[in-house]
């Protein structure tokens, strides 16, 4: 065999493994990337029907209220504006502003509840604060996994050589679930009493 004919096929094969092993990179990367995607839209999902399941407790708590102190209309007012701003948030952004004036609002209604010893023996009452409890630790539960989630997705973007790959394919980074305003999720809402 000749050597320039044995060097060309050897100069061939290097090139023909090379492209082969940037193919299953891109290929293995790109898979990833939509797994983590999906993973990250699937916890924001659980958020969603947690925020809405919470939504769906708070006419029924404020009505409990109401029926004790029907005079403290601007604490209700300001509950009903952030159930409205929770379910129509679309984006982690939103939901987390949202997210800081529902606790507040919350937080406001149990402490009117305090001055009313009759309410809180209630056993309707009782009831759905061990709902809100309950649904207050899913959607702490489902923010961890949704953060978890967002932080390996911007992650794997923000790597090279995936940045330049990712970006071209359109995957971009996801916002986190965090609140605008951090000391109104300071301490949950005081649900016991």
């Amino acid at each position: 065999m000749d050597t320039g004919l044995i060097t060309t096929l050897i100069v061939v094969g290097v090139v023909v493994v090379v492209l082969v092993v940037i193919g299953i990179y891109l290929w293995v990367t790109y898979n990833s990337l939509v797994t983590l995607k999906v993973r990250v839209d699937e916890a924001w999902s659980d958020i969603s029907v947690q925020l809405k399941r919470r939504a769906d407790l708070i006419p029924t708590i404020v009505d409990t209220v109401k029926g004790y102190a029907a005079h403290e209309k601007a604490v209700f007012t300001d509950v009903t504006a952030a159930r409205a701003e929770t379910l129509s948030a679309g984006d982690a952004n939103a939901a987390s502003a949202a997210e800081g004036h529902m606790q507040k609002a919350l937080k406001s209604v149990f402490a009117v509840a305090e001055g009313y010893p009759q309410l809180q023996s209630s056993q309707n009452f009782l009831q759905l604060q061990s709902e809100l409890v309950d649904t207050e630790d899913k959607i702490q539960s489902a923010r961890r996994f949704y953060n978890g989630g967002v932080r390996e997705l911007n992650t794997k973007i923000r790597v090279f050589p995936n940045s330049a790959f990712a970006k071209n394919r359109g995957f971009t980074e996801a916002s986190f679930f965090e609140t605008a305003e951090p000391a109104a999720i300071a301490e949950p809402p005081r649900v016991q009493f």
